[in-house]
Order: structure tokens, then C-alpha cells, then sequence
């Protein structure tokens, strides 16, 4: 696999930039959510949810890396913004040109590094890199974290998330993904909780 070899090393100082691009973006939130915020949540449930696959389901999954994925997922964003998800996947024509940009930018990204870590760094950033599997536990955990936050904006009395959180769920349910079922069952009521009665 051949990368891009003209680089200048911003790599790392564009992924602090995360923090700057909002999500939610045509939805009045109650406790606005950046996608450095959301990755690494991300980044959190991909691991978990590969630690119960591996654990409940005897998946041959590597956590780690599956928590790496997760951490990375999102960071063509900071090229490309944060696309609204009834925009992105309204129509199959406009989904299949964002997966083209995303990956154009996804080589952007690795550009911005030296030559000797692009092929390291290729491992999480580019969607060829991992397997079916590991995208439907990064995907479930993607799901996930987005029907957190319409459950917590719920919990704040916003109810602009109602109808997002119906589809979510909905969405998640799709993906037939056990490890998210068990997740949903085992883990889920307890972010209905207060921070008291977690205690």
C-alpha cells in the first residue's frame, strides 16, 4: 500500500482541532457535544462491547484496537465537518460521494505525518484497514453513544431528541449486533439514573 509521502507533521495538532466541531448541528441541545467528546466515548463502548464479545460470545476480537478504531473514527470530520445524518443518508448517491470524500480525506490525514508512522496510524484510519466485525462493534458503539445523548438530553427536559432517539434505537437494532443487545440490556437503565442513585 503506497501513502502519500509529502508531509509536514500537523497531524496531531488538526486532531486537537476536534473539539471545535460541534454535533447535533440541527438539533437545539441542552448540553452541546463536540466530536472529540463523542469519540473517545466512542472509543469507550467499541472496547467495552469487544470485551463482552470476547468474553460472553468467544469473538477472536483485539479490544484495543477495536477502541483505537473507535477513537478514530470520526476524525475525517475535521476535513469534511460533521454531516447531519438525515442529510448523509437520505439518498444512496449522496452517501456513496461522502464515503469517497471521507476516504480522500482519511489519506489527508495520514499526509500529515511522517512516512514511518503513516503505515501504523493506516491501521485505524483507513476503512479498507478493518474488518467487517470490528466496523459492526465500532458502528454499534457509534449507535450507542449517540442514544446516550438523546437520553440525556431527555433526562435534561429536552424533548428535541425524542423522535432522534426512537430512530436511533431503531438503527441500532438493525445492526444485529449481540454485543450491543447485551450492552443494551445489562448497561443501558443505569444512564436513566441519577448521579445519586449511581452511587
Amino acid at each position: 500500500m503506497e501513502y502519500q509521502t509529502e508531509t509536514h507533521n500537523g497531524f496531531f495538532a488538526m486532531m486537537a482541532r476536534m473539539k471545535y466541531i460541534g454535533r447535533w448541528a440541527l438539533m437545539r441541545n441542552a448540553a452541546p457535544e463536540n466530536i472529540s467528546e463523542h469519540s473517545m466515548e466512542v472509543a469507550m463502548l467499541a472496547h467495552g462491547l469487544a470485551l463482552l464479545g470476547k468474553k460472553r460470545l468467544d469473538r477472536q476480537y483485539v479490544p484495543e484496537r477495536i477502541a483505537l478504531l473507535g477513537l478514530y473514527h470520526d476524525c475525517t470530520e475535521i476535513i469534511t465537518g460533521d454531516m447531519p445524518t438525515p442529510v448523509k443518508y437520505h439518498d444512496p448517491q449522496i452517501r456513496e460521494v461522502y464515503r469517497r470524500i471521507e476516504d480522500g480525506a482519511a489519506r489527508r490525514m495520514l499526509a500529515m505525518l511522517p512516512e514511518d508512522l503513516q503505515e501504523e496510524y493506516a491501521a485505524f484510519l483507513l476503512p479498507e484497514a478493518a474488518s467487517p466485525e470490528e466496523k459492526l462493534v465500532v458502528k454499534a458503539a457509534d449507535k450507542l453513544s449517540a442514544l446516550v445523548k438523546c437520553i440525556e438530553e431527555e433526562k435534561a427536559g429536552n424533548q428535541e431528541f425524542h423522535s432522534a432517539k426512537a430512530a436511533t434505537w431503531q438503527a441500532l437494532q438493525n445492526l444485529h449486533c449481540a454485543e450491543a443487545d447485551i450492552f443494551c440490556e445489562e448497561f443501558l437503565p443505569e444512564y436513566y439514573k441519577t448521579i445519586d442513585e449511581l452511587s
